[in-house]
């Protein structure tokens, strides 16, 4: 899995960037992304990476579909984020910068800013 090179160490302190924001980037990136994926990614335990996943699932920002022992997440993309102070920007909006930055910084080519906005991912 292309997450497990050049994964930072962990981080102490705050940061910009909250562990919802983090995991729904990741299963942006792939909708079949595997949970201890998303925790070696994004730095956390496989058992916070679920309790997020809930969280979003239960809000309706998230939902998957179970092929096997394969997830399919589908990521609600015009949905408005939670914050009052983030009145009218949507889940597509914040994953443009996320995913698009994921992708430079893991070396891409080409900038993935329109993915997100093409989401929810089916598969």
């Amino acid at each position: 899995m292309p997450y497990m090179i050049g994964v930072p160490e962990s981080h102490r302190g705050w940061t910009f960037v909250t562990n919802h924001a983090r995991v729904l980037a990741a299963i942006a990136d792939d909708p079949n992304v595997r949970i201890r994926d998303i925790a070696a990614h994004c730095r956390l335990t496989e058992r916070a990476v679920q309790r997020i996943i809930s969280d979003l699932e239960q809000d309706g920002y998230l939902s998957h579909t179970r092929d096997g022992r394969t997830n399919t997440y589908r990521i609600e993309a015009g949905k408005v984020l939670r914050h009052p102070a983030e009145a009218g920007l949507t889940v597509a909006s914040l994953l443009s910068l996320l995913v698009q930055d994921e992708a430079h910084r893991a070396g891409g080519t080409e900038a993935r800013s329109s993915q997100p906005a093409e989401a929810p991912h089916v598969g």
